[in-house]
Parts: C-alpha cells; sequence; structure tokens
C-alpha cells in the first residue's frame, strides 16, 4: 500500500506501519484506523481496496510530510526573525526547551566524544 509516495510496510501492524509517514505517530495512527473502522492489529497486505480508499483520504486531509516540514521551518524561520529568545536558541545551536547545556547537551552543540574503554592510558614500553 503507497500513501503520498511512501509505502506502507506489509510485514507490521497497521498502526506501526502508518508511522512511516512522517507527522504520523502511534497515537496519531490509531485515531485514523478508529475513525476509519478498521482494527489495529491487522497488517497492510490483508485490506481491502475500500479500506485503503478510506484510510488514504483521511490521512490526505491532514498536513504531514512536505506541507508539515515546510510548515515547521517556517515556524522556526519566523523565530530566528523576530529574534525571539527560542529563534537565538535555534540559531546558536543550543538547546531550546530548557534542557541544561553544561553537560548532556552534546548532540546539538556537536561536541559528541566517543567512550574509551577506560579512564587509564597504556604504558608505553621502553
Amino acid at each position: 500500500m503507497r500513501i503520498l509516495g511512501i509505502t506502507i510496510p506489509n510485514n507490521k501492524h497497521l498502526d506501526i506501519g502508518l508511522t512511516a509517514l512522517y507527522g504520523i505517530g502511534i497515537s496519531r495512527a490509531r485515531k485514523i484506523l478508529k475513525e476509519v473502522g478498521i482494527d489495529n492489529n491487522i497488517k497492510s497486505d490483508a485490506l481491502t481496496v475500500d479500506q485503503e480508499n478510506s484510510i488514504r483520504k483521511v490521512i490526505e486531509s491532514m498536513v504531514i510530510e512536505g506541507a508539515l516540514k515546510r510548515e515547521i521551518s517556517a515556524n522556526i524561520k519566523r523565530l530566528k526573525d523576530i529574534k525571539s529568545y527560542r529563534g537565538v536558541r535555534h540559531m546558536r545551536r543550543l538547546p531550546v526547551n530548557g534542557q541544561r547545556t553544561k553537560t548532556n547537551s552534546r548532540t546539538i552543540r556537536g561536541n559528541v566524544r566517543k567512550t574509551m574503554a577506560s579512564g587509564r592510558r597504556k604504558e608505553s614500553k621502553t
């Protein structure tokens, strides 16, 4: 089954498979299936054409994939343009939502350190 150019996996339950679409998580997928009236545990290759079309119709009415990515990037750009606190944090590539930065913010700052086997250095033989 394909929705908006994305292939939904056949080997997973449908509520998990729908999360392959950007903007649809597990809870939103379950709401879609409940609205359409399809069991969560069915797999996508067991769907009828009518069921596929009803799921497709509900999903295409939502803002997902490219449109959602554009909306998010436009929101971030707006925050940067008005120089809000959150916008400045985005510009400086620092955590935005109040996380601590003395430790723990390695990935956003680009300070990723690999762990060593032990803290001791090997003695050189001379």
